[in-house]
């Protein structure tokens, strides 16, 4: 009930949409960082 639910209703979708947003922004959020860390002790050095 719970999975036809996620995938069959628009909330379903709109929250499982909302979810994997959260989750590729994370992702991103995270490399980004570390790439601006790593660059800004190469900077540093």
């Amino acid at each position: 009930m719970a999975w036809d639910l996620l995938f069959k209703s628009d909330i379903g979708l709109l929250s499982l949409l909302t979810i994997l947003f959260v989750i590729v922004m994370g992702i991103w959020f995270g490399r980004y960082f570390s790439r601006k860390m790593a660059e800004d002790e190469r900077n540093a050095r």
